[in-house]
């Protein structure tokens, strides 16, 4: 008997069709990724202004019920007693005392009322949270502990801090220019400043790209990196200034070209109440 093998089946390969469909599909999912990355970034920078907000908010009403600026209260003990909310802690061993009550100065002194300065809005119950009211471990009076005495933002690893600047002998800060004259970002004035934990100090580590402080510093002030409201810190890297002086100046624009993390937020007092 002659037995008939049926031929192999035949080997097909994807048509045109299943491909497209195929690459649409992938197409669809990564398209999907990007925009969501992108809707999370834009929740992000949406709560910069919400933040901001809050806190000028906060710092105004604490003014008008207690008649001095938070951290620098120099009755805060009389409100909040001495343990625990107020107590009078000391620091690493050598750098001193730190206590509850403010100068009274008008001043935010960049480390200790720094840190009290969250403590006393939080007892007032204007902010929400808990702060230690003292600096960290590292760096005497100035080490910030986002999250534990100084707010954390919804960015990852960015938080805020109250500083006065001061120029002359008293301070130095590394990304101000230390030739340059008094006015140039670098005069006595409390601030609030946004940004990531910089070595062990505050908060001015760059998080933003200039196109993103850019539109944050449009929709809240004028658009200007030097002057206003809003100012952009780093601005070496951040803006087109050749030096600081140019930098606190109307004549610097942000580097719109630049796609680096380049920039950190201080918002001036005009528009905090500070």
């Amino acid at each position: 008997m002659h037995v008939v093998t049926p031929p192999p089946p035949a080997k097909h390969g994807f048509s045109l069709v299943e491909l497209s469909i195929v690459l649409v599909i992938l197409g669809l999912l990564v398209g999907g990724v990007l925009t969501g990355q992108s809707l999370i970034r834009a929740a992000e920078l949406r709560s910069v202004t919400t933040e901001y907000g809050k806190y000028s908010t906060a710092i105004r009403a604490f003014k008008d019920k207690y008649f001095a600026l938070p951290g620098d209260m120099s009755n805060a003990t009389a409100f909040w007693g001495t343990a625990p909310d107020c107590a009078d802690t000391a620091t690493t061993a050598g750098t001193g005392t730190q206590t509850c009550n403010g100068d009274g100065n008008n001043n935010i002194y960049a480390g200790k009322e720094g840190f009290r300065f969250w403590q006393h809005l939080a007892n007032a119950g204007l902010i929400e949270g808990s702060y230690t009211g003292i600096s960290g471990p590292n760096s005497g009076y100035w080490d910030a502990i986002i999250g534990t005495n100084v707010p954390a933002s919804r960015i990852g690893n960015v938080g805020w801090s109250s500083v006065s600047i001061v120029y002359g002998n008293d301070w130095y800060f590394p990304w101000i220019d230390n030739t340059v004259a008094a006015g140039a970002y670098a005069y006595k004035i409390n601030q609030l400043q946004m940004g990531k934990k910089n070595s062990i100090v505050w908060t001015y580590g760059a998080f933003l790209k200039p196109e993103e402080l850019w539109n944050i510093d449009t929709k809240l002030d004028d658009g200007k990196p030097g002057v206003g409201i809003v100012v952009a810190n780093n601005w070496g890297s951040c803006t087109d200034a050749a030096n600081a002086t140019a930098a606190a100046t109307a004549s610097a624009n942000y580097r719109l070209t630049s796609s680096s993390i380049a920039c950190a937020i201080i918002f001036m007092p005009a528009g905090t109440g500070l």
